[in-house]
């Protein structure tokens, strides 16, 4: 800071040439911390669930959060298990996921400054147009997986400590067919984590965990003409967002149990003083924002709206 302090002092003398003073400009925006926003880095770090991605929702969001403040976003997509983590180990700025308790708890634990109510979308269970369990009969998702279960129809699980795998086993819980645990461990971003989680029994035979995100649970359920569970923005993209499409059907949708709300939170810099918490901070009020909401309702994946508001819930 000393040495910057003397480069602008001696920028602004009235008697150096200004062939000199833009050198010294120069040179002091490259070196001082801090003061000078253009020497500043705009990167802001984020880690997020895959669906945002999965879906297309970011690539209508960044590049308009970029043109209004200039801040570039590098994505992290995957699990929202690991992208608390993510947050929780300072390797992020922001988190935007979705599974609400555990958003509470990352609060409450002190490793996010707050949570901001982004939007919610909503689960279904997608499955082969013959329906072998039957669950297009059913209105209620708890009786749904246990018609899976009791046929032994496919089940393709995403496996990966992610908002839709909770769910998942929220749904096993009340559905009331016995279930096992299983403890694995998993690799993710260079550090080692066990995972584990309860599942219907008939794992490797009609159960499948693959540990992986919602595009690749979604193809491979394809291929095995299984069912799954997966949020409607994904789901959306995957049928009638590419050309191969996706060979398979909402055979379950509208239960209440599967309302699937988002949430962004900057990471706090009293656990991880290098995090850019103002950068952070600024991308979860423009997500909030009447600029962001009005973005996140207007975005349709081939006519059909993926994401509701909830900051403004009537935004225009």
């Amino acid at each position: 800071m000393f040495l910057c302090k003397r480069l602008l002092s001696v920028v602004f003398r009235g008697d150096m040439q200004s062939i000199i003073r833009v050198i010294f400009i120069s040179t002091a925006l490259v070196i001082c911390p801090g003061g000078i926003s253009v020497g500043q880095d705009k990167v802001l770090k984020m880690s997020t669930t895959t669906s945002t991605e999965n879906s297309g929702l970011l690539d209508v969001l960044l590049p308009e959060f970029k043109k209004d403040t200039g801040i570039d976003v590098k994505v992290f997509a995957k699990g929202t298990g690991a992208a608390i983590r993510d947050g929780m180990d300072g390797n992020v700025d922001v988190i935007f996921v979705h599974d609400i308790e555990r958003e509470k708890k990352f609060v409450a634990d002190r490793y996010g400054t707050k949570r901001f109510a982004v939007m919610h979308n909503d689960f279904v269970i997608v499955g082969p147009k013959k329906d072998p369990a039957g669950v297009k009969g059913s209105r209620n998702a708890f009786e749904a997986m246990a018609r899976i279960a009791r046929s032994k129809s496919g089940f393709v699980s995403r496996g990966d400590d992610s908002g839709t795998h909770s769910m998942e086993q929220a749904l096993w819980k009340g559905s009331g067919v016995p279930l096992e645990k299983k403890s694995m461990d998993m690799v993710k971003g260079g550090s080692r984590t066990t995972l584990s989680f309860e599942h219907p029994q008939g794992l490797g035979e009609w159960y499948y965990a693959i540990g992986q995100g919602m595009g690749k649970a979604l193809i491979f359920a394809e291929e095995k003409q299984a069912y799954t569970l997966t949020d409607r923005g994904t789901y959306l993209e995957y049928k009638f967002g590419r050309k191969e499409g996706l060979d398979l059907e909402i055979v379950l949708q509208g239960d209440g149990k599967l309302l699937n709300p988002y949430g962004v939170i900057p990471v706090n810099p009293q656990k991880q003083p290098h995090v850019k918490v103002d950068m952070a901070t600024a991308f979860a009020e423009w997500l909030v924002s009447a600029r962001g909401q009005g973005l996140i309702a207007g975005y349709k994946i081939h006519g059909h709206q993926a994401f509701f508001p909830d900051a403004i819930p009537d935004v225009k």
